[in-house]
């Protein structure tokens, strides 16, 4: 995998939407967090404009992430927010330049789809905060950002969970959102998770649906060579009227058990305020025992 070229002081970091509309005052204190990193900002054309409920048309964003992915003074591209879209764009972008110059892509949620489809290109992003959350991030969150753009290492240590499975293992860290990565199924953005430890999280999804979309991946062959799986915050979740009779947590359990695996469950990555950095197509180290968690990112 190729790693991007750790930001600098001085460094030039671009904030676009590629999915919902925001406005400038909503990123505010995501430019002003950066500012204090010692980072130059450029807001893309897509902050402050709207289209329905989207950052402008699909011709506008195409051309505002297109822009910033071939320009080489901008060393980062950091979505602003997510909710749903950028699966409009990914067929009609061009990726020739930014594979020649990769620059870090960071985001979560809806940036599944580009933290998948690049990571099929050979290329790392990271998997964390976006503009719209920094007023409500944790300091965690908002620091191991910063480790990971910056070249520090990424190490967790976190409580052990009733549900885990015990195990170390290595390998090369891949997902994002559950749903976002059973919407790729079957397209070329769709991630191969041989050999990989497969990271999932979700928000605000019906019970049913969490276990319908495990079992697609399931038939597409996402779990037959896994390495490990975490499992982050599964935020919101529904139930019907009739309860479906397990929480979105065992839910998964019942999928990943039979693999003998290391599992682990409830650790802060995804939609929460404490939804700390991911470097995605990088090598951990996973460990799960009866007291801890630990994961530790290779430099």
């Amino acid at each position: 995998m190729k790693t991007p070229n750790y930001l600098q002081k001085g460094d030039t970091v671009a904030i676009i939407a590629t999915a919902r509309k925001i406005s400038l005052t909503e990123i505010e204190e995501a430019v002003n967090l950066l500012t204090l990193w010692g980072l130059k900002v450029v807001v893309g054309k897509t902050i402050g404009i709207e289209n329905n409920q989207f950052a402008g048309t699909i011709e506008e964003r195409v051309n505002d992430l297109q822009t910033v992915l071939n320009d080489d003074f901008i060393k980062a591209i950091w979505c602003a927010r997510g909710g749903y879209g950028t699966v409009q764009l990914i067929d009609l972008l061009d990726f020739t330049k930014f594979q020649q110059s990769p620059k870090w892509i960071i985001g979560y949620s809806d940036i599944t789809v580009l933290h998948a489809h690049i990571h099929n290109l050979g290329i790392e992003t990271i998997h964390a905060t976006m503009p719209i959350n920094i007023p409500l991030n944790s300091d965690e969150a908002k620091t191991t950002l910063r480790k990971a753009l910056f070249g520090n290492q990424l190490k967790y240590e976190f409580p052990a969970y009733e549900m885990n499975i015990f195990g170390n293992v290595k390998g090369q860290i891949v997902g994002g959102n559950l749903s976002v990565l059973y919407s790729l199924l079957g397209s070329k953005s769709s991630i191969e998770t041989n050999n990989k430890i497969l990271f999932i999280e979700d928000l605000d999804e019906y019970l049913y649906h969490i276990d319908r979309m495990l079992q697609n991946l399931k038939r597409n062959g996402y779990f037959e060579n896994l390495a490990g799986i975490i499992v982050g915050s599964m935020t919101k979740m529904n139930d019907n009227e009739i309860p479906f009779g397990k929480t979105a947590e065992e839910i998964i359990l019942d999928f990943v058990k039979p693999l003998n695996i290391p599992v682990v469950f409830k650790v802060p990555f995804g939609h929460l305020d404490d939804n700390r950095a991911l470097i995605f197509g990088r090598n951990i180290q996973l460990f799960s025992n009866v007291d801890s968690i630990q994961i530790i990112f290779e430099n």
